[in-house]
């Protein structure tokens, strides 16, 4: 009888250390799973920190000018392409705001719509006859003379803040 209890009490014993165990081992793996997640998470928040650095890069206005500058083309034209391709640019990215926080992803949205109004607001002041070089070239005075031309800089350091956070 004696044998039997103390075979019983081991036994016992034995399955609450095993339960324990596997509890521990539930947890654990639980938690790395979470740490994996949570990686995981930053990983797509960052991917969308640069895709939206390159966004800004791309619809800034200097270098939209310099990649889409055409001479041959008149203002209206070259009003049309350069706000085309922000547009296009824009939309192309748009799933990324669910990566960023509310103030990043409005910063980019407020950079496309000050361009487009840039640009849209100096195409309509030249005459019916401008070339589009000279809507550039309104464009670049702009850039010059206005501290609202170089907001691409100031969302693009925003955004390299934001992404800097998570690491």
């Amino acid at each position: 009888m004696l044998d039997t209890t103390i075979a019983l009490t081991v036994l016992i014993g034995c399955m609450i250390a095993a339960l324990l165990g596997y509890l521990f081992y539930l947890q654990r793996k639980a938690k790395v799973e979470e740490q994996q997640k949570v990686q995981g998470s930053q990983q797509l928040q960052l991917q969308a920190y640069e895709r939206l650095t390159l966004l800004v890069e791309r619809i800034a206005l200097p270098n939209l000018i310099s990649r889409l500058s055409q001479n041959e083309l008149s203002a209206r034209d070259m009003q049309h392409l350069l706000t085309h391709n922000i547009r296009e640019e824009f939309e192309y990215n748009i799933t990324q705001q669910i990566y960023v926080t509310p103030a990043a992803w409005n910063a980019v949205k407020n950079l496309k719509e000050q361009n487009l109004l840039a640009i849209n607001q100096l195409a309509s002041s030249l005459p019916p006859n401008a070339t589009g070089k000279d809507l550039n070239k309104r464009l670049i005075e702009y850039l010059m003379n206005d501290k609202r031309g170089a907001l691409h800089e100031v969302v693009a350091e925003a955004l390299s803040y934001e992404a800097k956070k998570l690491l």
